[in-house]
């Protein structure tokens, strides 16, 4: 596969941050070129990752994604940069508006103007990153400044940008690195890369200087039906009741009747409902579920989709250990 093999790891799957670590080895032993680990409302993202970088050698350290209403825009530098150092330059930080219910029920924030934010932030970040100050006067953030005490950094890590929509990925293109998109069909994803590359030739960049590593969850298993059911499970679940924003995106893609006949379901908290809503044609677009052929052969396709530098693989809910190790090993030959 011409694209790079990524793998997205969920912080609740494990008992410990040593987990974690542990995973990331066994990612690097397969021939993963990446392991990205998300945060939302449990552990800190730092010690897992400090962890995993510590106990691998070659293999790539990302977050995926982080908010920015979580820490204030300097502490993300701080974040990146010290990251940066502990991975020996193998680091690459993600960013993106986050959604209201992380926002306001976890971090006690208002969600407002969360594109200008993103971008503010990632402004921030570049000044400390470039001139060792965060010093910024922008419509949110009004920063006097004071030195970074190590300075400007000779190898700061790139900066990936989780969004979905048109105007959130030209900003991403702008003003990013990459790309971390997710729920896109081919054709969807064809059409948003056309937002992405528009916002790079306005940040006087070209596609190709973009990292664009859209993430899939997925499940190979030798019983084909139980893996399709677990895999239907979670993307109705994210679809539904993760928030408006997937739900939409996906609509958006030509399938609003199944994102709403999805929702009702929600509304009445019939989540068997929910994945009886999702049809086995639209669940072949959006997640690779199925036999560890099946899966090997979607994942190598999507690879193949123009513009596409990685594809980073996630797993779905309900999965055993057995069931991840099937999956990983399924596509390691890909990497």
């Amino acid at each position: 596969m011409n694209a790079e093999l990524d793998l997205l790891v969920r912080l609740g799957d494990y008992d410990r941050p040593q987990g974690v670590a542990e995973r990331a080895v066994q990612a690097e032993e397969l021939g993963f070129d990446r392991i990205t680990v998300g945060e939302t409302t449990g552990w800190n993202i730092v010690p897992p990752l400090t962890l995993a970088a510590e106990r691998t050698e070659e293999l790539g350290i990302s977050n995926d994604v982080i908010s920015p209403y979580g820490r204030t825009p300097s502490m993300l530098a701080q974040t990146a940069l010290t990251m940066q150092d502990v991975a020996d330059g193998r680091f690459r930080f993600g960013i993106g508006p986050s959604s209201p219910a992380i926002t306001e029920r976890w971090h006690g924030q208002e969600f407002d103007r969360p594109l200008r934010r993103t971008r503010e932030v990632i402004d921030v970040l570049r000044n400390v990153y470039e001139e060792g100050n965060p010093s910024y006067d922008g419509e949110i953030f009004d920063i006097p400044g004071l030195g970074y005490e190590r300075g400007p950094h000779e190898n700061p890590p790139p900066i990936d940008v989780g969004t979905l929509g048109p105007k959130a990925t030209e900003m991403a293109g702008r003003f990013g690195d990459g790309w971390a998109p997710q729920l896109f069909t081919t054709d969807g994803l064809r059409d948003r890369l056309e937002d992405l590359e528009r916002g790079a030739e306005l940040g006087e960049k070209s596609l190709s200087d973009l990292r664009v590593a859209p993430i899939v969850r997925g499940i190979a298993a030798e019983d084909r039906e139980e893996a399709r059911a677990k895999a239907r499970s979670t993307v109705a679940f994210l679809l539904g009741a993760y928030g408006p924003y997937y739900g939409n995106s996906v609509a958006e893609q030509g399938y609003p009747d199944v994102v709403e006949e999805i929702r009702a379901a929600w509304e009445e908290r019939d989540t068997d409902a929910m994945a009886q809503a999702l049809p086995e044609d639209v669940l072949d677009e959006l997640a690779p579920a199925g036999t560890p052929g099946e899966v090997r052969d979607w994942i190598e396709a999507y690879s193949e989709i123009e513009g596409v530098d990685a594809v980073r693989l996630g797993f779905v809910n309900g999965m055993s250990e057995d069931d991840k190790r099937t999956t990983m090993e399924a596509v390691a030959d890909l990497a």
